[in-house]
């Protein structure tokens, strides 16, 4: 009866040492989830209007894809980055961007889509949906590439 009863709980205790085991990590998820919250936190300080520390989620020799700088990548400082939300900001007071959806991809590439709008002074309104692939790097975004419509109709 010892012998059975101890065969009883030695099973017990390898069942439940078998249920409470954590799965194994997914190196990749566990990255891709770090880039994610990278990306997150730049648009909370962008909807905060806090250009530095948006900026400081960027290497400071960044290399940016954006219709805004021309048609060229152009490396920016976080002094650069700065500048131009600053002075975007003073156009559009209220300059908000919506998240529609994130996609971490592969170990350094996150893809977001949002809509950006605000008001000018006069009252005009602009509202535009964008796409940015952002590459990140040691937890720092390097390239930023963002793409919309910028056709002035």
């Amino acid at each position: 009866m010892k012998k059975q009863l101890f065969c009883f709980l030695l099973a017990g205790t390898l069942l439940a040492g078998a249920c409470t085991q954590e799965e194994p990590k997914n190196p990749l998820l566990e990255v891709q989830a770090k880039n994610e919250a990278v990306v997150r936190q730049l648009y909370q300080h962008f909807n905060a209007h806090d250009w530095a520390k948006m900026a400081a989620l960027y290497s400071d020799n960044a290399e940016f894809l954006d219709p805004s700088l021309g048609t060229a990548p152009v490396r920016q400082s976080h002094a650069d980055v700065v500048k131009k939300y600053s002075e975007l900001n003073g156009v559009f007071p209220d300059i908000h961007d919506d998240v529609k959806a994130i996609y971490p991809s592969g170990d350094k590439h996150v893809i977001a889509e949002f809509v950006s709008s605000g008001t000018a002074p006069d009252g005009s309104k602009f509202y535009l949906p964008i796409c940015t692939v952002f590459t990140i790097e040691n937890g720092v975004i390097v390239r930023d590439n963002t793409y919309y419509d910028n056709d002035e109709r």
